[in-house]
């Protein structure tokens, strides 16, 4: 049985996959494989099928493009427009990906010469996919404000500088170093290591690691952590 009267339309998903390398914020882009718009840079995307919920085909598309399993997956909105795709009416449900490069570099395949551009030289890419990421560095901006979504970016063992360079990819800013700090520590979510990142000072940096218990019991330590977040969206 079906709805009579009622026009079809195509469901496709894209993923915007959000990462950091130790001092760059970066975006994930593959290099279309089938036209219209063949070879231009594009998000990793894909149909949904038959059988699929929206949470397994947008896995199951960042994985078949990428080589890239098990990542922070978080729903961002639908993008409707009527003629956003020149060949049929399609609905894309956008979803956005955080993950720390260096721990998931081996699982990127390069069939689409998938390669990680700065935000801000980023190409320019297929049918709506800007105001994709656009809309998603905006939800972005606001989580990490209010919660320390952006931990998923980091390796396990993580220094103050680069946290503070992480928050200041995204933002676009600049943070004062003592000030940063200051609110980082305040949250007590940070457990100090006794070993020091040497890589980029004489005196070297302290490891800390995320306390993943008080992490997940108060995610609202870093409420307000970003002053007036608002003028960043």
């Amino acid at each position: 049985m079906k709805y009579s009267g009622q026009t079809r339309f195509l469901i496709a998903v894209d993923c915007i996959v959000f990462g950091f390398d130790g001092e760059k914020f970066k975006v994930l882009l593959i290099q279309r494989g089938f036209a219209p718009e063949r070879k231009k840079w594009s998000l990793m995307g894909g149909f949904i099928q038959p059988e699929e919920s929206l949470e397994i085909a947008a896995n199951r598309v960042l994985k078949q493009l990428t080589g890239l399993e098990g990542v922070y997956l978080e729903q961002l909105q639908v993008f409707g427009d009527p003629h956003r795709d020149p060949v049929e009416r399609t609905l894309a449900v956008a979803y956005f990906a955080l993950i720390d490069i260096q721990q998931y570099e081996k699982q990127i395949n390069h069939e689409y010469n998938a390669e990680w551009f700065l935000l801000d030289e980023m190409p320019q890419l297929i049918f709506d996919h800007e105001q994709m990421v656009e809309a998603a560095k905006k939800r972005l901006r606001y989580k990490a404000a209010l919660h320390p979504v952006l931990f998923e970016l980091l390796p396990e063992k993580f220094t103050i500088p680069q946290l503070k360079n992480l928050y200041e990819g995204l933002y676009g800013t600049t943070f004062d170093k003592r000030n940063f700090s200051r609110k980082v520590l305040s949250t007590g979510l940070l457990v100090k290591q006794k070993d020091k990142d040497k890589g980029n000072s004489r005196k070297g940096a302290f490891y800390y690691k995320l306390d993943k218990q008080k992490y997940s019991e108060n995610f609202q330590a870093f409420l307000k952590f970003i002053p007036n977040p608002d003028k960043f969206l």
